[in-house]
């Protein structure tokens, strides 16, 4: 197998998370015979500052013609303490998934027992925890109207969703839930919103083509509420663009450290992936970050761009390992507290 994967490291930690992320795929192309050809491209506050642009167009060509992308993190203390910037680093994610068609954000949630000690919630609460968030990455609020008026004394986002919008990232639901333990709930706020209402009424459409699906609603704050109550009641979780984004990063206090999740944004051509936390400033150069959402992140490039299951297997046990031995970083350490790159280096241990 030869593939050509878009290397965007971003801000922050990007740059070392997505080295490691590098120095696994090496590991597995090494063992199973592939070839992996990677590009780089800047995004986010480092291309702001050289090219002044957060998406420069020759990053944007070089995704389009990757098999796909494996991006780092966004964001620098300098943009996000000055509210009145007009040119942001979180612009340039935001168009690369707009112009890329990225429609549908993965994010799936695992706890691992040898971690239960890390999380705030007790151990009985975290077993048996394993489900996936389906999140819509195109519309909503994040990409409605957005201004000032009455002379700035005003704001406003606009939120908008149509039809097609979530049909599409529905479809992608049901058919993983499909391969799962057969269950959506979809998560919306349909009392109070319009545009939930519509997620409701075109969800249930769509849920008429997956008939051996059971296919339940939840109001947001009830879910907010239920991810912490009950985690282990999900299966597959739909929702729109900015609940996604909240709960999401509330789930992840399940694994112990948002250092822990992976994520996939898939659209009809290529795909990216990328670990869910932050740029995480302060520990950029210390060879300190958690690598482990990045290096799951890879093991699902191998499974759905790549269709590589053994391979993606073969990552996931070997982080598996890796934690049972209780070898990680400072944010989850239990016994033995190993840089960023030493943690890489026993999960490439266990792959060889």
């Amino acid at each position: 197998m030869k593939k050509y994967i878009a290397i965007l490291p971003g801000d922050g930690v990007g740059p070392e998370i997505i080295a490691q992320g590098k120095r696994i795929l090496d590991a597995i192309a090494q063992k199973y015979h592939h070839t992996f050809i990677y590009s780089d491209g800047l995004i986010g506050a480092v291309a702001i500052d050289k090219t002044g642009t957060p998406l420069p167009k020759t990053t944007l060509d070089l995704c389009k013609r990757s098999d796909a992308i494996l991006f780092g993190a966004i964001g620098d203390p300098k943009y996000d303490n000055d509210p009145t910037l007009k040119i942001r680093p979180e612009q340039g994610l935001l168009a690369l998934r707009k112009k890329l068609g990225l429609y549908a954000n993965i994010r799936p949630i695992t706890t691992y027992p040898v971690l239960f000690s890390k999380s705030p919630l007790k151990e009985p609460l975290l077993q048996n925890v394993d489900f996936i968030v389906v999140r819509e990455l195109t519309g909503g609020i994040y990409f409605g109207d957005k201004g000032r008026r009455d002379n700035g004394k005003t704001a406003y986002d606009n939120s908008a969703y149509s039809i097609h919008e979530i049909e599409r990232v529905s479809h992608i639901a049901f058919k993983l839930a499909l391969k799962r333990k057969k269950k959506i709930t979809l998560v919306d706020k349909a009392n109070v919103l319009e545009t939930s209402r519509l997620w409701r009424e075109v969800v249930d459409n769509v849920s008429q083509n997956y008939r051996d699906i059971q296919f339940e609603k939840m109001f947001v704050d009830n879910a907010a509420m239920q991810i912490i109550k009950k985690p282990s009641q999900f299966d597959v979780i739909l929702t729109e663009n900015m609940f996604g984004d909240i709960l999401t990063d509330e789930a992840s206090i399940l694994t112990g450290s948002i250092g822990m999740l992976p994520s996939a944004s898939i659209g009809e051509k290529t795909a990216l992936y990328e670990p869910i936390h932050g740029s995480y400033p302060k520990a950029a150069g210390k060879n300190s970050a958690n690598p482990i959402g990045t290096i799951l992140s890879v093991a699902m490039m191998l499974d759905m761009s790549f269709q590589s299951p053994l391979e993606a297997y073969t990552i996931r046990n070997a982080v598996e390992l890796t934690l049972a031995k209780g070898m990680s970083t400072k944010d989850i350490a239990s016994s033995k507290i190993v840089t960023m790159s030493e943690l890489t280096e026993t999960i490439i241990d266990f792959i060889n």
